[in-house]
């Protein structure tokens, strides 16, 4: 593994220039920790990491060999602090060789600075308020019962939906945002499972992107990696695919 330092403070974890690289949007939208202030953190050559001490998880950025060795770091200076990480494709690998690791989640962070082409049916889509919460906890039970983000969170800025001819939804959406920085995150995207194939999905998640942009200049969301629907959908709408990231979780060690 490469060697490692400690950072004393937090703004030399960016003298490497690391969010301006290709792979690095994690750091350039503020999607893990930016700037972590009395927070630990670690630097390597070609990566960066820092602890979010709230999950126990250390994210890390950069080189995926670099990455390990600033993952590995942390968990063994900090065992009872350190419990998960989030890293480069590969990290998971380079730091089972060492700890034992479970749970293992690949996925890719996602972004686009333009908005989309317009998508059939998207002239559909309404915005939703909080009268509208308990349909939406419904909806998602029913449709997506893994949903990332719920009605009430205090991180979501929209719902929008889009309802069938008899006025029921048929599919929704949030835009959520990044805790650090308030980025703009699309979250809980769900269709009809009866209704699915006739783009609605799409229209709801080119609506999302198209507000997000128009107010904040970018979107991002998060993509599981083996999903190739989701993978095809966000590439016909223009979101960039160049960070791949893995998340893990440490056994006791």
């Amino acid at each position: 593994m490469l060697a490692t330092t400690l950072v004393p403070r937090a703004t030399d974890l960016f003298d490497q220039g690391l969010e301006r690289r290709t792979g690095s949007a994690l750091l350039r939208f503020g999607a893990a920790r930016q700037r972590p202030a009395g927070r630990p953190g670690w630097s390597g050559d070609g990566a960066v990491a820092w602890l979010d001490d709230t999950r126990g998880h250390v994210w890390s950025v950069g080189e995926p060999e670099a990455a390990a060795g600033l993952v590995l770091r942390a968990a063994l200076g900090l065992p009872d602090r350190v419990r998960e990480f989030t890293g480069p494709r590969g990290t998971d690998a380079l730091v089972g060789r060492h700890l034992p690791v479970t749970d293992v989640v690949e996925w890719v962070f996602r972004w686009t600075l333009q908005e989309p082409p317009v998508q059939r049916a998207e002239e559909r889509v309404v915005a939703l308020d909080e009268t509208h919460h308990d349909e939406l906890l419904a909806f998602l039970g029913v449709h997506s019962p893994a949903h990332s983000t719920g009605p009430g969170s205090s991180a979501v800025s929209l719902w929008a939906g889009i309802r069938g001819a008899d006025g029921q939804l048929v599919a929704c959406g949030a835009l959520s945002s990044l805790r650090d920085t308030g980025a703009p995150l699309m979250a809980s995207v769900a269709t009809d499972a009866a209704q699915r194939g006739q783009g609605l999905g799409a229209a709801l998640t080119a609506w999302l992107t198209r507000y997000a942009v128009r107010r904040h200049g970018f979107c991002t969301l998060w993509q599981l990696a083996d999903n190739a629907p989701a993978d095809r959908l966000y590439t016909r709408l223009g979101y960039r695919n160049e960070d791949p990231c893995v998340s893990a979780r440490l056994a006791a060690h």
